[in-house]
């Protein structure tokens, strides 16, 4: 243990010239950095909508001068000079992301013909994918390569605790829900905890007239058994059993507030919601986690990558090759059987 927090430490202080990029598809999807040495999130610009692109000759001096909005042609200037200015960029946004933003990704790379840019969609709600992307940069000034950073993000979204208490349940598609629960989500005033990701798991808490959310005097939410630091972000929803329940439950080193993701309400179906999420904050930590992980070779763009799949091209990882024969036996075997 002692050497390879020494491993780490020195890892630290290689501090890489230019990191690689770490993008989010929202402003509230980028955290504020911990320290002096963990780079910002590169907030990526929304395309514009079918609306504004009618109206583009009319407003477009305002469109350039606005933080979204933007044209393909401005999408593929802003990724050109990332590009340019830090080698590779990988860019982070919850599954829920509307399809006209997942599509201008996906063109500009196209359009591009990169093999630099990593699109990587999250099942985590956005105040998870949030905390990933301030892991990631986190990581991104130690010694790991672009791949690796890449594929690290399968492997510690794991670790991530994220769910919010919601104030209906009625629409929520990411996480079952009985029937049972559903109908009880008409109950004025009633009020649910729900852990999304690692495991699902969803309670129902007391309510009441005075709306704080606290029946549940215990977190009936299994949480990590390691330390993490807790961040919560506020919808339009009164309750504080976050912060006065879970958290001490759950031993968390500390507590934050953060806005709430634009993404947020569409994820979880309500604008009625505290959302939070639980994340390792320990960079020493991380780094051991994701360093103990065997490096392989991507077959198919030569980038090195931890885990069963690379992820810039997305290729999956060959199996060893006893296995490869093995599987290759058993296909001649039912052959010859038939």
């Amino acid at each position: 243990m002692v050497q390879r927090q020494s491993d780490a430490g020195r890892a630290m202080q290689e501090v890489r010239s230019v990191p690689t990029a770490i993008a989010v598809t929202g402003g509230g999807l980028a955290l504020p950095s911990p320290d002096r040495q963990t780079p910002q999130s590169v907030v990526l610009r929304s395309p514009r909508s079918d609306k504004r692109a009618h109206s583009a000759a009319k407003a477009k001096a305002k469109d350039l001068a606005s933080p979204g909005g933007c044209t393909l042609e401005q999408s593929l200037s802003e990724m050109y000079g990332l590009l340019e200015q830090h080698g590779y960029v990988i860019t982070l946004y919850p599954a829920s992301l509307p399809a006209a933003a997942v599509h201008r990704l996906h063109a500009v790379r196209s359009v591009l013909e990169s093999d630099r840019i990593a699109l990587l969609g999250l099942d985590l709600p956005p105040l998870g994918v949030a905390a990933l992307a301030l892991q990631l940069r986190q990581l991104s000034i130690c010694d790991f390569s672009p791949g690796v950073l890449a594929s690290a993000a399968r492997l510690l979204s794991h670790y991530i605790y994220a769910g919010a208490v919601l104030g209906s349940v009625t629409k929520l598609d990411r996480v079952p829900v009985s029937l049972k629960t559903h109908a009880k989500s008409w109950v004025p005033g009633t009020q649910f905890a729900v852990l999304a990701t690692p495991e699902p798991q969803l309670t129902k808490l007391g309510g009441g007239s005075g709306g704080s959310g606290n029946g549940n005097q215990e977190a009936e939410l299994t949480g990590p058994d390691f330390s993490t630091h807790l961040l919560t972000a506020h919808g339009h929803l009164q309750s504080d059993w976050v912060t006065q329940i879970l958290a001490p439950s759950w031993q968390v080193q500390g507590i934050g507030e953060v806005p709430l993701p634009a993404e947020s309400a569409r994820w979880w179906a309500t604008g009625k919601l505290v959302e939070f999420v639980a994340a390792i904050p320990d960079i020493t930590v991380l780094y051991q986690l994701v360093s103990s992980v065997r490096r392989e070779e991507c077959r198919w763009c030569g980038l090195e990558l931890i885990g069963d799949r690379c992820g810039f091209c997305s290729a999956p990882l060959l199996p060893p090759p006893e296995k490869r024969l093995q599987a290759a036996n058993s296909r001649k075997a039912l052959t010859t059987g038939t």
